[in-house]
């Protein structure tokens, strides 16, 4: 079974030599995406967290120097700029830091929003406004960091974290992020870090959703296999994965668009 991911006896564990041809695969899927674009390099947004380690570790493995990575603070960070240091020793690389504090709070002084939510979502897009344009400035594409399970409950921001050209762990669980994060030699305080999207003071991803990971991962392994799934997840968290998997499908396939006129016509 060519799969990262394996399970003995409903334990899991992580197939070395598949994880490590999928690693130079996806070194290779951004050298071969950035070369075919006519750029030179590429961008990716550094929080602190594991995705964007990971993200930052195989485009530099694909691009070396013509990699940049970029720490846009918004809300205190302070808890993540040691983890952001020890990622700039282990990948040799030196992060920009480009503060977004004033900017978010002018909008949100003049917008005057009520919706926390609409709030939070404010910070994830000026960061890619900003990606976007060190990018152009560079000649470069914008590297997303949303990994599988992120991808599949619509666990970012529509033309925020999801607003990228490159999506290149979209197909790995977070189990799965882990564990290509460890054979790249990624610091173990990121990997044993607490997944959070940094919206708010607080906050962390499993908390939001209402599961954990180990549940979402077991999930989306067993997809195909219902009634598998529902012998270990409790029913609630089942459904709570379909109905995000579900409300969410617009952020995944972009702008609905309607029938062109001719097939509007062959539908009557």
């Amino acid at each position: 079974m060519n799969k990262i991911t394996k399970y003995v006896n409903e334990k899991r564990f992580y197939d070395e030599k598949v994880a490590l041809q999928y690693i130079e695969y996806l070194a290779d899927f951004i050298k071969n995406k950035v070369n075919d674009s006519g750029l030179k390099g590429a961008v990716v947004g550094i929080s602190g967290g594991i995705d964007s380690a990971l993200v930052a570790a195989l485009a530099k493995k694909a691009l070396g120097k013509n990699l940049i990575g970029v720490v846009m603070p918004i809300n205190d960070m302070s808890f993540d700029f040691e983890d952001i240091n020890e990622l700039e020793k282990s990948l040799d690389l030196k992060f920009i830091n480009i503060n977004l504090k004033e900017t978010n709070e002018t909008i949100n002084k003049e917008l005057k929003l009520n919706n926390s939510l609409a709030k939070a979502n404010i910070m994830p897009r000026l960061r890619m406004t900003t990606l976007y344009a060190i990018a152009q400035e560079n000649n470069s594409l914008v590297l997303g960091t949303d990994n599988k399970d992120e991808f599949h409950v619509g666990y970012f921001t529509k033309y925020g974290d999801g607003g990228v050209d490159l999506l290149p762990i979209c197909h790995l669980t977070k189990g799965e992020v882990r564990y290509l994060s460890s054979l790249l030699n990624i610091p173990s305080r990121i990997i044993n870090k607490k997944p959070s999207a940094g919206l708010w003071q607080g906050q962390n991803d499993e908390d939001e959703m209402g599961f954990n990971y180990d549940q979402l991962d077991y999930y989306l392994d067993f997809i195909e296999e219902p009634k598998k799934i529902s012998r270990t997840i409790p029913e609630n968290i089942v459904k709570k994965i379909e109905k995000m998997h579900n409300t969410s499908e617009h952020k995944r396939v972009g702008a609905y668009k309607p029938l062109d006129v001719e097939k509007f016509k062959q539908g009557e």
